[in-house]
């Protein structure tokens, strides 16, 4: 959820807001994952990139608390252009992918860059793919670890947005707000995915996501 909606939240508030907004619904909406796979994890992925991703949120909170905000808005604008780019690419069987046995410090490489990407627009998907996916976990193991270092993640990133002034009761009054339209815009999801082609769905999602980040970036510069 957060990937696409940041981008689009950005459009009309500051996008450091728009992120400290996101935040307690995607820790709302990772409590069921952890719950349903919490007996499977891999705790070598874990072990390796949870420590990177803590390093990447410092340099997202550094980064957010250092520079303008139409500065914060055009890297909001192009992480949304290379993740929905990514996706594209993936889903027509290309992708970016570490050897399948690299050490783990390129797993703590990617996990700074997770990091960063999540604390930055919530979309630090792409670099933790690029790393775990040429394991090949079994499926459940893959959810669950993928669920735990998200969730993990993201309560990591409370302190980095309560130092950012972002957790005000105004905030927190919007996110309660949106929570209700996060689950039925999931329920809706739901829905439209089994009446519409998958591949159609989820492309639409990501060219929306390019075209997003093109405006985000648009205004940056302006």
């Amino acid at each position: 959820m957060g990937a696409l909606s940041l981008p689009i939240l950005a459009l009309a508030i500051s996008p450091v807001r728009a992120a400290a907004i996101l935040l307690p619904i995607l820790i709302v909406q990772d409590v069921v994952g952890v719950w349903a796979f919490r007996r499977q994890w891999d705790g070598h992925v874990l072990g390796w990139m949870l420590p990177g991703s803590v390093i990447g949120i410092a340099l997202g909170w550094f980064f957010a608390a250092q520079v303008s905000e139409s500065a914060v808005l055009g890297v909001v604008g192009a992480i949304s252009i290379l993740f929905g780019a990514y996706r594209l690419w993936v889903d027509r069987r290309g992708a970016i992918a570490a050897p399948a046995r690299s050490p783990g410090w390129v797993g703590t490489l990617l996990g700074i860059a997770s990091g960063f990407t999540s604390q930055i627009a919530h979309a630090g998907q792409p670099p933790f793919q690029i790393w775990v996916m040429p394991k090949r976990l079994e499926r459940d193991v893959l959810v669950g670890t993928t669920a735990i270092f998200f969730a993990v993640t993201n309560w990591m990133k409370v302190p980095a947005y309560w130092a950012l002034g972002q957790f005000s009761r105004e905030n927190l009054m919007t996110a309660a707000t949106l929570l209700p339209v996060a689950i039925a815009s999931t329920l809706g999801g739901v829905w439209l995915v089994r009446r519409v082609s998958p591949t159609r769905f989820y492309t639409a999602i990501y060219v929306l996501m390019i075209l997003v980040g093109v405006k985000l970036v648009w205004d940056g510069v302006a």
